[in-house]
């Protein structure tokens, strides 16, 4: 992709706000592992961050070309299955710094891309990323999803100087990390619909072109499914290319609203509450995209309905949050009571505006249309079902929107219907 292209369209916006993104490079294609030595050609005293099984995958590639110019080799170990991105980690990527560190180079997806963003943003040290999986959007986003004292956070830190893809590697990741990439960006269509409601009912600021931007992404990854299912190299490039793109519209706006909002609120409380509970939860993207099918419910039954707000019942909630959130609940009430969403009153804004209200919730795909492109991917939605059940699914619904500082139609739902 053409990165200098991109940044150049987004000058000027009418949306008067300046789109900046410190991208320089993003290379994808068979084999771009050879561009290294020039693109590292300033660098002298590198670390190389990976885990167990990105280093098979590729990190041992890239420390063979760079050979000489890597001063540390970290290979990360797992906490049981996963490389929890924690106080832990952290930790032991700055304890492993070299002396005269001039480049951080991450080799992996989510986990390790957040983990180096996070660490060179606090070292203010330049990083690079070599994809090994097409599993997320955030490789070239501002944000660096990390569990801290138990709690989903997203930090603002900086993206990558360079992302690089090499298309094979890609198309050997693990299907369901593939999968997941795809359900990441079919998300969008629920995300962006809560940003046009929080523009609507809160002023939030908005860009037409951000969401178009990100909203063709979408349009684009739906037609993907088949050649998904079979490993199709050019529609892996084609997935990560719509990935990289999606996380640039996030750094255009400085936080992750034109790609996040309940269907990933939802996903982060299965997440966290399995980690709480040391229980099984779907990976990010294939939670996302089943969690879509929540939201769009959500969306279907309100625009059949009249707003009714519903009084809110202190005592519930909290007993609610400790029994769901256990030893992470205080931090939450904290984040909730620091905020006043629960004391702030917008009936008169929300009724006012029921009808373009409606407008916006119809203007999204079905729970059937979602459905419909998780089964074109392989996927099953009776499992998400099967895993979590209706009562963790009603929670998620209610409490997962605690989490987070952002509006969506979590909360519209949890004030007047629910």
């Amino acid at each position: 992709m053409n990165i200098n292209e991109l940044h150049e369209s987004f000058k000027n916006c009418s949306c008067k706000k300046e789109h900046n993104c410190p991208i320089d490079h993003v290379v994808i294609g068979r084999g771009v592992l050879s561009s290294l030595p020039k693109l590292c050609e300033r660098y002298e005293n590198i670390i190389l961050v990976s885990d167990e099984n990105t280093w098979q995958a590729c990190a041992k590639d890239a420390f063979g070309i760079l050979e000489g110019k890597i001063k540390k080799n970290l290979v990360l170990a797992a906490n049981g299955d996963v490389v929890i991105p924690n106080e832990e980690k952290i930790d032991e990527i700055e304890k492993a710094l070299p002396d005269g560190c001039d480049l951080i180079i991450g080799t992996g997806s989510g986990v390790i891309n957040d983990l180096c963003k996070y660490v060179s943003f606090k070292n203010d040290l330049p990083y690079y990323i070599i994809a090994t999986a097409p599993s997320m959007d955030g490789y070239a986003s501002v944000g660096a999803a990390l569990i801290l004292e138990g709690m989903k956070i997203t930090l603002n830190a900086r993206p990558p100087k360079a992302i690089i893809a090499d298309t094979a590697v890609l198309a050997q990741a693990p299907i369901d990390m593939i999968r997941a990439g795809y359900g990441d960006i079919i998300g969008k269509y629920s995300c962006l619909n809560d940003w046009r409601l929080s523009a609507l009912i809160n002023g939030e600021y908005f860009c037409q072109k951000v969401y178009d931007l990100t909203y063709s992404c979408a349009d684009k990854v739906k037609n993907m499914a088949k050649g998904i299912n079979v490993r199709d190299e050019e529609t892996v490039g084609g997935l990560m290319e719509a990935l990289v793109t999606v996380g640039i519209a996030m750094s255009y706006v400085d936080c992750s609203r034109p790609a996040s909002g309940s269907e990933h609120h939802l996903s982060h409380f299965f997440e966290i509450t399995g980690i709480l509970d040391k229980k099984e939860y779907f990976s990010h993207g294939i939670d996302v995209v089943y969690s879509s099918v929540e939201t769009a419910k959500l969306r279907e039954k309100l625009v059949a309905s009249t707003p009714k707000k519903i009084e809110f019942d202190r005592k519930k909630w909290e007993n609610d949050i400790r029994r769901i959130y256990t030893t992470s609940a205080d931090g939450i009430i904290k984040l909730q009571d620091k905020l006043g969403w629960y004391e702030t009153d917008d009936s008169e804004n929300v009724i006012s505006k029921w009808e373009e209200i409606k407008e916006i919730l119809a203007d999204s795909p079905t729970p059937s249309e979602f459905v419909e492109m998780i089964e074109d991917a392989g996927l099953d939605y009776s499992e998400f079902e099967k895993l979590y059940g209706n009562k963790k699914i009603s929670d998620a619904v209610r409490y997962a929107k605690d989490l987070k500082d952002r509006y969506s139609v979590l909360w519209l739902n949890f004030r007047y219907f629910d």
